[in-house]
């Protein structure tokens, strides 16, 4: 009798980066369920439509969906300012994306992982600061902080947490035209990193040979930190 597939859960898995991650993770053979407010798209994968935003909307239905093997929170957005008008609810609303959500969804589901469990958040290379994203900056740099921490406790259990922190990546965060910006200049590559690219290392973190990977931020942005 063949061993059933693993199960990894997804956020954010409707569009961008979550999207490609779901995709290669049910190519894998995973047993794949993707959360997001929009219906996931994707063959094979399982789709719950929730706002992620509402956290214990967010529990909820993490806890509907049984054993978890890989938890890849992709879910996140990003709004700019400079200072003298920086928004408060900005702030407010990108914290709670990129920490609390996280936060609460890996504070139900750690502690019931078993040894080989992967937690992979997908971060920023932006958490080292960047001038008129020092909301968004901050909100993932404590998401490194946070993993870090989680990857201390949970190193002795066998379970990794590690950041995946992309650059300039071609998804449809960067056309938003809530995010203030203008559309970045590519990397020195010469092109945006592809959300395929940031997949694959995701999916590479959760494999068995990723084992002794944990507690760390990788960047993958074509150059932009040299």
């Amino acid at each position: 009798m063949s061993a059933e597939p693993r199960h990894a859960v997804v956020t954010g898995a409707s569009s961008g980066i979550g999207l490609a991650i779901v995709r290669q993770l049910a190519g894998d053979g995973w047993r794949v369920t993707g959360l997001a407010r929009r219906a996931v798209a994707v063959a094979g994968v399982t789709s719950v439509q929730v706002d992620l935003a509402d956290i214990p909307a967010g529990i909820a239905a993490i806890a509907a969906l049984g054993s978890i093997d890989a938890f890849v929170h992709a879910a996140g957005f990003l709004r700019s300012g400079e200072l003298g008008a920086l928004k408060p609810d900005d702030l407010a609303a990108m914290w709670r994306m990129h920490v609390a959500v996280p936060e609460a969804l890996v504070n139900y589901i750690a502690p019931q992982m078993q040894p080989g469990g992967r937690i992979v958040l997908i971060g920023s290379r932006t958490s080292s600061g960047q001038a008129g994203k020092s909301q968004y900056a901050a909100t993932k740099a404590a998401m490194v902080g946070m993993a870090r921490s989680w990857a201390m406790e949970l190193a002795v259990r066998g379970i990794t947490v590690n950041v995946v922190a992309p650059g300039a990546t071609d998804t449809p965060m960067l056309t938003d035209p809530s995010r203030g910006t203008a559309r970045p200049k590519p990397p020195p590559i010469g092109r945006l990193v592809r959300p395929e690219e940031v997949a694959a290392l995701a999916c590479y973190l959760l494999s068995p040979l990723a084992a002794s990977i944990t507690g760390q931020q990788i960047n993958i942005c074509g150059g932009a930190s040299l």
